[in-house]
């Protein structure tokens, strides 16, 4: 395959005086002639053959998850082997696309580099662009203008349920994990003045939101109305997260981390004894569960 510019938005001239790496090239086009193997017709894979777009998206938000991952374990060896598998998720798309003869795996590349040369007027613009470096607000405008752009293609119509792109709140993804979007949609919303300015006054919100919840527990409350506000209990959680700095998804991950790391610990102190959790009481694995934090606790050869 030969690279091409986009025929949807040419560029008089590339701002970006670099060489081409020809290997990341080549890689890329062998990677993308295997992906057209595995979906042609008869002599390709019957697994890959019966896919669509919609089959495939919960495989690439699971290969982005798996990339940040091995960041946070800082396993550089991982972060290749899954950065790749992530590469992959966009040559298939790419290819699914091109089958349907919406567009190709050169018009992504196309797409991808106009955007950060157009969000860069400081790095890739004229003298004038690059001596007033990056004003104030700038990524924001370019973007806004972006937002106008796909809502004039679109013919200004909305998808249903969609954020107006008019709203402050456009542009947050549906498909965003629960607390990763309520924290986006709390930055946009901060953004315009609709927030508050001390982290003890969410922390009240929550206990709020906690006895609601509470009142919920009466066996007469609609399991409905126990969702929401469950769910008006996170949110809050996750907005006290924003307050103080902290990444809530990160947050709740190491979260999972440690419940894995100590409920091991029970189940190994369990079977020492030839007992499984199944068999013991909440009390006795309580017990443990107190040890294995204060396992954590003691400093290794204290």
């Amino acid at each position: 395959m030969t690279f091409t510019t986009s025929t949807t938005e040419p560029v008089a001239a590339d701002p970006v005086a670099v060489a081409p790496r020809p290997a990341a090239a080549s890689g890329l086009e062998r990677l993308v002639a295997i992906m057209a193997a595995l979906r042609t017709p008869v002599t390709g894979c019957p697994w890959d053959l019966e896919q669509d777009f919609s089959t495939i998206a919960p495989y690439t938000i699971e290969e982005a998850y798996e990339v940040a991952d091995a960041i946070e374990r800082g396993d550089m060896v991982d972060l290749c082997d899954e950065l790749g598998d992530l590469q992959l998720q966009v040559v298939y798309h790419a290819q699914l696309a091109e089958e349907a003869g919406a567009f190709a795996i050169e018009d992504v590349l196309a797409a991808i580099t106009a955007k950060m040369v157009r969000r860069h007027p400081h790095v890739f613009g004229d003298v004038a662009a690059r001596t007033a470096g990056m004003a104030k607000g700038a990524w924001e405008a370019v973007k806004a203008a972006e937002k106008a752009d796909k809502a004039a293609r679109r013919g200004g119509a909305e998808q249903p349920g969609a954020v107006p792109a008019t709203s402050a709140l456009s542009g947050v993804t549906a498909a965003l994990p629960g607390l990763t979007r309520a924290v986006k949609l709390q930055d946009r919303a901060g953004a315009v003045g609709f927030d508050w300015n001390d982290p003890r006054a969410v922390i009240a919100k929550i206990r709020e939101e906690l006895a609601e919840v509470e009142a919920t527990l009466d066996e007469s409350a609609a399991q409905a109305a126990r969702e929401e506000e469950i769910g008006d209990l996170l949110f809050v959680v996750a907005n006290l997260a924003r307050h103080l700095s902290v990444d809530a998804e990160k947050a709740l991950r190491g979260a999972n981390a440690k419940f894995i790391r100590r409920f091991l610990f029970i189940e190994r102190s369990l079977a020492a004894h030839g007992g499984t959790p199944a068999q013991s009481t909440l009390e006795e694995m309580d017990l443990l569960w107190t040890e294995a934090k204060r396992a954590e606790k003691t400093p290794v050869g204290g």
